[in-house]
């Protein structure tokens, strides 16, 4: 059985989590704190970050979309990409946006552990980041049922789960009265099985970070 080193609040890991369930792929979770000196992603990924999917020989695929490339591939049952090359760059077009967004939550999530030491300037790059990237999945998105074509795909598990993380990291980022789409959007998503089989929680880091 494969196996997939999480992280509880991890956006990446999450996408992860909701692409193997929805492709109805039996996985074991290993959830641990990356940032501890306990976790074992150095064994399984020289970047030392998660999600980390480990196979059945004992070798590993990790990075994101890396992982969810692998799975649309070996796994080509429930596709998660439209069969069109038009709809898979679109699809990938969501991911870019969201990842770079998750990207600029998780630099700003650390850099505010730096209280005192913490850069205003980079904050508020990262929030022009955070800022950019939701208006334009809004305004990609317009008022369609789902992210690309007319089924669930990439796009609305790319965008489903940066919205969760900004609810779980960042509650004083109001989004939903803005981009009332996206409010539907995450509404919806939120009651898929896969999503409430993954719904993130904070992870307590028991190691300074400095």
């Amino acid at each position: 059985m494969l196996k997939l080193i999480s992280a509880a609040p991890s956006p990446y890991a999450r996408k992860v989590r909701i692409a193997l369930a929805e492709k109805g792929i039996p996985f074991e979770l290993l959830t641990e704190v990356p940032w501890d000196s306990t976790t074992s992603s150095p064994k399984h990924n020289p970047l030392e970050k998660l999600p980390v999917l480990l196979l059945e020989d004992g070798s590993s695929v990790y990075e994101s979309s890396f992982i969810l490339q692998y799975l649309e591939l070996k796994y080509p049952q429930h596709p998660l990409l439209p069969p069109d090359v038009d709809g898979i760059l679109a699809a990938r077009k969501f991911e870019v946006l969201c990842d770079g967004l998750c990207d600029a939550m998780v630099l700003t999530f650390f850099e505010r552990l730096r209280k005192d030491a913490a850069s205003p300037e980079w904050v508020a790059r990262q929030r022009r980041k955070i800022d950019g990237g939701l208006k334009e999945i809004a305004r990609l998105a317009g008022q369609r049922t789902w992210m690309v074509g007319n089924s669930f795909g990439l796009g609305d598990i790319a965008t489903g789960t940066v919205l969760g993380y900004m609810s779980l990291r960042f509650p004083e980022i109001e989004w939903r009265g803005p981009y009332p789409n996206l409010a539907t959007l995450s509404d919806r998503l939120e009651q898929r099985a896969s999503f409430r089989a993954s719904v993130p929680v904070a992870q307590t880091i028991a190691d300074k970070i400095v």
